[in-house]
């Protein structure tokens, strides 16, 4: 297995020993034990694991949607205590307001975030390009396609300029060409913007494919096994798939995965 990096001095979020137990009548459940991870700015960082393993409770621990029965999420040096600006969240789901139009869905966060509308408007035709999204500005999300919809939750996460924006199986529910092109948007979309993201996946190709770094997790509990150095570096594209070594650590991960 690859040799993970060294962590950062200055990482953008933190999680320190996070644990998560659910109660219930007459047992507890730990859901999450000692969980510990760093992301530096501007990194693509995956969290990989089979289904039931924790993945989207520590998402949801880190984005303050779940409390964390012990331990300490923080970004830019500043602790987690519920939902923020400074996170921004996309799921599997495409969670869009269907009465809205692309652009009042993108610009949903900047009014929260009282944004004034020179700057709010400036900010909405950057992420409609960035985003190949401006012919479809005044579109409702059922006029879109499954991908071009997730491209707008994608765009109405990023729109406020947080410093995290996390991830939860983003494509999960798209067809498999559809997939693979929003794969390489993302790419994209981080390399132009330089966003930190932190991506929750049970996909073993796509973790290789988008990661710096893949935080692996076991079950019962939930806890990280591996940190591995992808090495690929910021210039990846579809010709990294053909890498001799692409293969040989999609073929380590999934082995770890199995035996986790």
């Amino acid at each position: 297995m690859s040799a993970a990096k060294a962590p950062v001095l200055a990482p953008k979020l933190v999680v320190r020993d996070v644990q998560k137990t659910f109660r219930k009548r007459r047992s507890e459940v730990v859901a999450l034990h000692g969980v510990d991870l760093h992301i530096g700015d501007g990194e693509l960082v995956c969290l990989l694991g089979a289904s039931g393993c924790g993945k989207s409770t520590l998402l949801s621990i880190i984005g303050g949607l779940e409390e964390a029965s012990s331990g300490v999420v923080l970004v830019d040096g500043d602790r987690v205590v519920g939902p923020g600006p400074d996170r921004g969240m996309v799921f599997q789901g495409y969670s869009l307001f269907p009465w809205a139009s692309v652009r009042k869905n993108i610009a949903f966060g900047l009014k929260m975030a009282n944004w004034s509308k020179d700057r709010r408007d400036e900010r909405i035709d950057e992420l409609l390009g960035i985003m190949s999204l401006t012919e479809f500005a005044d579109a409702l999300p059922r006029e879109l396609s499954g991908g071009m919809r997730q491209r707008v939750a994608i765009a109405r996460a990023l729109a406020p300029e947080p410093d995290v924006l996390l991830l939860d199986e983003p494509f999960g529910a798209l067809d498999a060409l559809t997939k693979r092109q929003m794969q390489d948007f993302l790419l994209t979309v981080w390399q132009r913007t330089g966003a930190t993201i932190l991506m929750v996946t049970h996909d073993v190709t796509e973790a290789v494919y988008l990661s710096d770094r893949i935080y692996v997790m076991a079950a019962r509990p939930g806890r990280i096994a591996e940190e591995v150095e992808v090495g690929f570096g910021s210039t990846r594209g579809p010709l990294t798939k053909h890498d001799p070594r692409f293969a040989d650590l999609v073929e380590e991960l999934s082995d770890l995965l199995a035996s986790s």
